[in-house]
C-alpha cells in the first residue's frame, strides 16, 4: 500500500533533526529542515550542532553508572538499531561502526573510585593484566581494567555526512532559526510562520525557553599518530573528569572529558588541554609522539535531571536533552517517538529504502 506523503517541518539538523529527516523521507513523507547553522558540516568553532564535537561513545553500561537503568536500556535499544541505519547507508557514505566492547581503566590511585564507579555498573568484567595485555598491548603497564562487552563506537562526523546524504529528498533550509514549535507551526527568526502538518522540535539548546535546558560544555582533542594501535574505546577515571580515549582510524584518536558544568563556549583552556593529554598519555605512552590536529568544543543541552525529554501530540513531536548520550539515545527516541506517532520506523526490516 502507498504511503501518504505528509508535509513534516522539522526545527534543528543535529543528530536527532538528521535521524528524524531520514527516517521519515524513507517512509515517503514530505519533509523540510530548518537549522540556524550555514550548512550540514562542521565548522568546529563552538556553536551548531552538538554531535559533531563528540567522540561517538556507545556506552550503555558506563552510562548507566550516572544515568541509572533508564539510559542504559535505551542505549541497548540504540545499539540494535545502529547496525540496520548504517547498513542502509549507501556504501561510499557508509560511517564508521564498531562494536567489540570498550575499557574502563585506573590508575592504582583511583582504584577505590572505580569499586565506587563499578558498583553501579553491572555487568563489567574485571581483567587481570594479562588479558588486558593481550585485548590492548598498547596500553602502560600497572593498569587495573575492566571490559565492558557489547558496547561500541560510530563516528560522529561520517555519520551526520551519511545522514544528511542520504536523505537527498529533504528540503534543507540552513541560516533559518527557528524561534518557536508548536503544534503543526514552526515560527522562523524572521517572522515567517510556516504550517504543517506535522512539527518536529530537535533543537537542542535552542527550545529554550521554555525548556529548562542548561548547556555542558565538552571538550575533545583530535590527535594523529600512525600506528597507534588501540583497538576499542577506553575511559579511565581520573580525579577531575571522566577521560576518554577513542580511536578514530589507525591513524588518528579522540581524547576528551564527559562534561564541564559551564555554558563558556570560548576555545580550550591551555588547563584543559594539558589535563586531558596527560592523562590519556598516562595510559597509552605512544601518544608522546602524536601531533594534535584539532582542539574543539561544544554545549550538549541537558535538563535538571540529565534525563531526556520527548512529547508526541497530534501535530508536534519534541525530542531534547540528549546531554552526554546524544549518540547513545537519540536511535532509541526517535524511534519511540516515530512509532508513537505512526509516521515512520528506524527499523529497516520495516522500512526498505
Amino acid at each position: 500500500m502507498a504511503s501518504i506523503a505528509i508535509a513534516i517541518a522539522i526545527a534543528g539538523a543535529g543528530l536527532a533533526g538528521r535521524l528524524f529527516a531520514w527516517a521519515l523521507t524513507r517512509a515517503g513523507h514530505q519533509v523540510s529542515v530548518f537549522d540556524a547553522g550555514p550548512g550540514p558540516e562542521p565548522l568546529f568553532d563552538g556553536q551548531g550542532a552538538a554531535a559533531f564535537t563528540a567522540a561517538g561513545m556507545l556506552s550503555p553500561l558506563a552510562e548507566q553508572e550516572a544515568g541509572g537503568a533508564e539510559v542504559a536500556a535505551l542505549g541497548w535499544q540504540s545499539l540494535t538499531l545502529w547496525p540496520g541505519i548504517v547498513a542502509s547507508m549507501p556504501e561510499a557514505h557508509r560511517p564508521t561502526l564498531q562494536l567489540e566492547g570498550s575499557l574502563l581503566l585506573a590508575h592504582g590511585s583511583d582504584r577505590g573510585a572505580a569499586a565506587r564507579a563499578l558498583s553501579r555498573m553491572p555487568g563489567a568484567q574485571a581483567l587481570d593484566a594479562a588479558e588486558l595485555r593481550t585485548l590492548e598491548p598498547a596500553l602502560a603497564p600497572g593498569l587495573s581494567g575492566w571490559r565492558l562487552p557489547g558496547e561500541g563506537l560510530i563516528h560522529p562526523v561520517q555519520a551526520m555526512a551519511a545522514l544528511h546524504a542520504a536523505a537527498s529528498a529533504v528540503h534543507w533550509h540552513w541560516q533559518q532559526p527557528v524561534l518557536e514549535v508548536q503544534h503543526g507551526l514552526l515560527t522562523l527568526a524572521d517572522g515567517q510562520r510556516l504550517k504543517a502538518d506535522w512539527a518536529v522540535d530537535t533543537r537542542g539548546l535552542g527550545a529554550r525557553p521554555p525548556l529548562p535546558l542548561r548547556g555542558v560544555r565538552g571538550e575533545i582533542v583530535t590527535l594523529a599518530l600512525a600506528g597507534h594501535g588501540l583497538q576499542r574505546p577506553l575511559r579511565l577515571l581520573h580525579p577531575r573528569h571522566r577521560v576518554y580515549l577513542v580511536p578514530r582510524s589507525a591513524h588518528e584518536l579522540l581524547v576528551g572529558a564527559s562534561e564541564i558544568e559551564s555554558e563558556d563556549r570560548s576555545p580550550v583552556s591551555l588547563q584543559s588541554a594539558v589535563e586531558l593529554m596527560a592523562a590519556a598519555h598516562s595510559v597509552l605512552p605512544q601518544l608522546s609522539e602524536a601531533r594534535i590536529t584539532r582542539l574543539d568544543r561544544n554545549l550538549r543541552p541537558a535538563l535538571p535531571d540529565n534525563l531526556p525529554h520527548t512529547q508526541a501530540e497530534p501535530g508536534l513531536l519534541r525530542l531534547n536533552g540528549l546531554y552526554r548520550h546524544g549518540w547513545l539515545l537519540a536511535p532509541a527516541l526517535v524511534q519511540r517517538l516515530l512509532l508513537e506517532s505512526g509516521l515512520a520506523s528506524l527499523e529497516i526490516s520495516t522500512c526498505q529504502p
